[in-house]
This record gives structure tokens, C-alpha cells and sequence, in this order.
């Protein structure tokens, strides 16, 4: 070992701790956004299932597809109406 060796595993601590308190309170902040952007986007799409009928654009048969648990070319019309009930 090294003389200064030792002396910077502390300071690689101190920024590693530092970073790693960074980081979760980064999430805590983000995951706020993030649940009231996925709201906003759950009542957009509601609107766009209501106006509409199958086939839907992409984005809406990738949510629906995450929502019903199914492949998008697998839903059918009773699916949406049933979850737009």
C-alpha cells in the first residue's frame, strides 16, 4: 500500500454516499411527476377509447396492450369496451 492510498478511500466514500443520497432523493421527487404524468395519460387515453374505435395509433394499442395484459393485434373491440365501463 501507498501512503495516500488510504486518504482517498474516504473521499471516494464521502462522493459515493453523496451521490447515492442524490440519487434517491431524485427518485423520490421524479416518482411524484411520474404518477401524476401517468394519470393524466390514463384520462387522455380513456377519452381517445370513448371517441373512438378499433384500430387505434400506435401509442393507444401499446397502452391498451399494457393495461389488458394482452398483445396489441390480440384486442378486440369488447376488450376496450369493457375497460372503458
Amino acid at each position: 500500500m501507498q501512503n495516500g492510498e488510504l486518504g482517498n478511500m474516504g473521499q471516494r466514500r464521502t462522493f459515493l454516499d453523496k451521490r447515492i443520497a442524490n440519487q434517491i432523493e431524485t427518485r423520490r421527487r421524479k416518482s411524484r411527476q411520474k404518477d401524476a404524468e401517468r394519470d393524466r395519460r390514463e384520462t387522455a387515453m380513456l377519452k381517445i377509447l370513448k371517441n373512438g374505435e378499433l384500430p387505434y395509433t400506435p401509442g393507444v394499442m401499446s397502452w391498451l396492450s399494457v393495461k389488458l395484459g394482452k398483445k396489441a393485434a390480440k384486442i378486440t373491440q369488447n376488450d376496450v369496451s369493457a375497460l372503458v365501463k
